[in-house]
């Protein structure tokens, strides 16, 4: 058996573990999110409702890039873990600032205002992707 096929076969099962789980974490978060969101994204969504599903997208990639940074770098599944839960409340808290910032976001996204959930989408990301930097450079360090 090739070299390629044996390091296949042996890394296969802790690539399937720790894709899979970094999938439930995404999944478990955009539940959280959902559930802990003003507003019924879904709901909405069924509605024809654009705002909800893009502020729903946003959160999903606001989660999915960290978590692939925490995926590429984690050194074991608990870290992997807790830098997941750390994900889920820095999104929460993206929402809570955009609510505070363009004062009753749960409305606008239910109006349908589309410029309110942009916004959160770009707050996502950016936050994502700085919060995705300082998970995945293990030569970081303050001092």
């Amino acid at each position: 058996m090739s070299a390629e096929v044996q390091a296949f076969i042996q890394g296969f099962p802790i690539a399937a573990i720790s894709g899979g789980a970094a999938l439930a974490l995404l999944i478990l978060g955009a539940m959280i999110y959902v559930v802990l969101t003003p507003h019924k994204e879904l709901k909405l969504l069924m509605a024809g409702n654009s705002s909800a599903g893009l502020a729903l997208a946003g959160a999903m990639i606001g989660l999915a890039l960290p978590l692939a940074a925490a995926l590429r770098s984690s050194l074991g599944l608990v870290e992997l873990l807790l830098w997941g839960a750390v994900t889920v409340l820095v999104q929460l808290l993206c929402f809570r600032v955009v609510d505070v910032l363009l004062k009753d976001l749960r409305k606008r996204i239910v109006e349908d205002q589309a410029g309110a959930a942009i916004l959160l989408v770009g707050v996502n990301i950016a936050v994502a992707l700085i919060v995705a930097a300082a998970v995945s450079d293990p030569n970081l360090s303050i001092g």
